[in-house]
């Protein structure tokens, strides 16, 4: 009766699922660089300011936002903008994923809602925090050698795992956790070797060590094409974001010392702004990357030459 289904019920039976586990991601970001918490102590939820434990009621994934008008019942604290967006996002993006792959690619389905839920902690985190969790990083690249033997589909367009399986052949097992490999590989060493080029070029750290892992465990799922391609579409963004960021600052610099009756120099302000401006957490645009590559690999080979 299931396989049945059109994909739209899949997608929004698999998007329902995702908005519940993107509550529970609410949790692992928040609670992840407190010292006296857990994912699972304490046990139930409760108000960051107010410390009340949350009823049922109240822990409803985006619709006890929507009632509450964004705020603590007990307190009034406003809740903030991640926690609605987190769940939204996951929901959404897990719908895509039933959408692509049910009912035929149930492990697939499965391997990427994971991956895409890790990429979300990893990027709230990192935009939070400026650094990645090991849990996410270092455990994806312990999960896709397992996930690669067991869903050999990942890597059903990788390049080596192609070649190893030869012309025609489906990627069986084995080539896929080649293909795993030479991702990891290639992922984490190229991002590594541009830090280390980029500290001897800058005298400062360029890249940081959460990133190379973030991309080394992308790539593991991805492959190195896939993981070339996160690199090259995350750095784009990146820098479009930056730049922005940068005009941002000038601008604000700008109306401060308008408003303050000052005349300081515009080459001063724009060497303020790109200071301040430049400083970006890099993981969140490695996550966009590695989340297209994974879904809409077949996409993106199009325009590859």
């Amino acid at each position: 009766m299931f396989l049945d289904w059109p994909r739209e019920s899949w997608a929004i039976l698999w998007g329902t699922l995702g908005l519940f586990v993107g509550s529970f991601l609410n949790v692992a970001i928040h609670r992840w660089p407190l010292e006296d918490e857990t994912i699972s102590k304490p046990r139930r939820s409760r108000c960051p300011r107010c410390r009340t434990t949350l009823t049922w009621r109240e822990n409803v994934p985006l619709v006890s936002w929507i009632v509450q008008r964004g705020r603590c019942r007990t307190c009034a604290w406003r809740i903030p903008w991640r926690y609605p967006l987190v769940e939204a996002t996951n929901a959404c993006l897990w719908a895509l994923v039933g959408w692509l792959a049910f009912p035929d690619r149930v492990g697939f389905a499965l391997v990427a809602s994971v991956v895409i839920s890790g990429l979300i902690v990893a990027t709230a985190v990192d935009f939070d925090r400026f650094e990645i969790p090991d849990e996410v990083s270092i455990g994806g690249i312990v999960l896709a050698p397992i996930a690669s033997l067991l869903v050999p589909e990942l890597h059903a367009h990788t390049w080596i795992a192609q070649w190893m399986a030869g012309p025609g052949a489906p990627v069986g097992p084995a080539a896929a956790l080649l293909g795993c490999a030479a991702g990891i590989v290639v992922g984490g060493g190229i991002l590594w070797g541009i830090g280390i080029v980029g500290s001897k070029a800058y005298g400062r750290d360029a890249m940081g060590f959460g990133d190379v892992k973030l991309l080394a465990a992308g790539g593991g799922f991805v492959g190195p094409g896939g993981a070339l391609f996160a690199l090259v579409l995350g750095s784009l963004v990146a820098s479009v974001v930056g730049l922005m960021n940068m005009l941002r600052f000038f601008a604000l610099l700008r109306s401060r010392a308008r408003t303050r009756g000052r005349r300081a120099s515009i080459p001063r302000h724009l060497n303020i702004a790109r200071i301040a401006g430049r400083y970006l957490p890099f993981g969140p645009y490695l996550a966009l990357g590695i989340g297209i590559a994974l879904l809409a690999w077949n996409h993106v080979a199009r325009w590859i030459p």
